[in-house]
């Protein structure tokens, strides 16, 4: 016994220019039947939220699927699955595609060379599902913007949730954002975290989808941003506070990554807050209390 429901969708042409586009969703339970042999011509994420099945690849090989775990399902590529007849699974997917997968895949958050990934957690990614299947709705004005917006943030959720993001990688990640203005070379900050160069590079990649270099490049150009918008420092000074002792070396990367140099940045942007803005981004249930003019 099973039960499902599912709905799909037909974004028009403008729609597509978004990126990415939601084809369809459903939320399935129980002895489901199989799915396949079959190829399709988009992609899918099967979120398995309990149970248990197994998923058969284009050799012949099958491979377990336990609960929490995400089934990417890619075009072009064969596949078959199916949950265990005597537990079932419970299942959400999502069927989507757009110019945009290109770089989600490039920044590891679509593995076609992984079609099962397992999950440390469902209940996320599930949540985003649900949400997706709630707009839906064919009464819904906005319903390809809004399903297409919460694409993205499936693709997100999925890969944050993926269980070979450990604690131990996160906090490499955040020590690596922390230490990012300091000027030490790749290598350096490896061997400040017991690591080696393939090792952390492989760490990053997998938390971040980018290198390291690229990573610690994007920390030190949004606190320069911070520096040129916020304060009056020269530009040789906000460079320095960044890590490069060359502010002409500073300023030709500035333009080559922002489109534009960092005066004029600072013509566009710049708000001088005494003291600098703060760290803390204002939680909306307690916002911060702004004392009338005059006020003791």
């Amino acid at each position: 016994m099973y039960h499902t429901w599912m709905r799909f969708l037909t974004p028009g042409p403008v729609h597509h220019r978004l990126g990415l586009v939601c084809l369809g969703v459903g939320l399935q339970y129980g002895a489901l039947p199989a799915v396949g042999p079959r190829t399709l011509d988009h992609h899918v994420a099967v979120v398995i939220s309990s149970g248990g099945g197994w998923y058969q690849h284009p050799d012949g090989r099958r491979t377990t699927v336990t609960a929490p775990a995400l089934l990417w399902l890619t075009p072009g590529v064969p596949h078959h699955y199916a949950p265990d007849p005597a537990t079932g699974w419970d299942e959400g997917f999502v069927d989507f595609t757009g110019p945009a997968t290109a770089t989600y895949t490039e920044l590891g958050c679509i593995e076609p060379e992984r079609p099962v990934v397992p999950l440390a957690d469902a209940v996320t990614p599930r949540g985003v599902i649900t949400r997706i299947a709630r707009a839906a709705r064919r009464d819904n004005p906005l319903l390809e913007v809004e399903t297409a917006a919460a694409v993205h943030e499936l693709l997100v959720a999925l890969h944050r949730a993926r269980a070979d993001l450990t604690p131990d990688g996160d906090q490499v990640l955040r020590a690596l954002a922390r230490d990012a203005c300091t000027p030490m070379t790749v290598a350096e900050h490896a061997a400040r975290h017991g690591m080696t160069l393939p090792e952390l590079r492989a760490a990053v990649r997998r938390g971040a989808g980018c290198s390291p270099k690229d990573y610690l490049l994007g920390v030190r150009l949004g606190r320069a941003k911070e520096l040129l918008a916020a304060t009056d420092l020269p530009v040789a000074a906000v460079a320095r506070r960044v890590g490069y002792d060359d502010p002409a070396y500073f300023s030709r990367l500035f333009t080559r990554r922002t489109g534009m140099p960092p005066v004029r940045f600072r013509a566009q942007q710049g708000r001088t807050v005494p003291g600098g803005w703060s760290d803390r981004v204002p939680d909306p249930d307690d916002p911060p209390m702004i004392e009338p003019p005059g006020a003791l």
